[in-house]
């Protein structure tokens, strides 16, 4: 029984170390630039995924970091709106007092397939005969290997500011097998947002 209990163990053991993770995996801020949430009057979002209630879901996420400041460009935007004219909305953008922009966009799915190799092993057969208690032979076991695929999604996020027009802040995660974009974009916006924290980027 213990031999067929333990490669099962070693599966849930592969199987739960290869669930999602998400970590920094490059920033770059302004140097000595600093953001403090109480200044600030609103901030526009804007997650650039093709579906949409993906990217409601992503913009909702960042939002909720900002302290109420953030405006989520599934509002802002609306259909009737000329998203391919850049002046028009740098233009709209400003007139309506935006201090900045957080944009979040895929910008790569990385998938590698794993071999996981089984397990070999011997072990005794102990039986009695005439002559007494001895090992007579050795029983192989064995349990076949696995291919398991690994995604790993890589996420960019930019902080902009509006007055001078220029980003401020940069920073690219990677998401290992995320369990749904919206647990994803949960765990990069947390990320994102600590990284700031440490950097000394963001402030309250």
């Amino acid at each position: 029984m213990t031999k067929i209990i333990l490669p099962t163990i070693i599966a849930v053991i592969v199987i739960i170390s290869s669930c999602s993770s998400t970590r920094i995996t490059s920033s770059w801020r302004e140097p000595d630039k600093t953001v403090v949430f109480e200044k600030l009057n609103k901030v526009l979002v804007v997650a650039l995924f093709k579906d949409e209630t993906s990217r409601h879901n992503a913009e909702d996420q960042m939002a909720g970091y900002l302290d109420g400041k953030g405006i989520v460009s599934y509002n802002y935007l609306d259909a009737n709106f000329n998203k391919a004219n850049e002046e028009s909305l740098r233009e709209k953008i400003k007139a309506d007092g935006f201090d900045a922009a957080v944009t979040m966009r895929l910008v790569d799915v990385d998938k590698e397939k794993i071999y996981n190799p089984g397990n070999n092993s011997f072990y005794p057969r102990y039986y009695r005969n005439f002559s007494g208690y001895y090992y007579r032979s050795w029983n192989y076991y064995s349990t076949p290997g696995y291919y398991t695929t690994t995604k790993t999604y890589s996420i960019e996020t930019n902080v902009y500011t509006i007055k001078e027009d220029k980003i401020i802040w940069s920073g690219v995660t990677a998401t290992t097998n995320p369990d749904g974009l919206q647990k994803m974009t949960e765990a990069v916006a947390h990320a994102v947002y600590k990284k700031m924290l440490k950097e000394g980027f963001v402030s309250k």
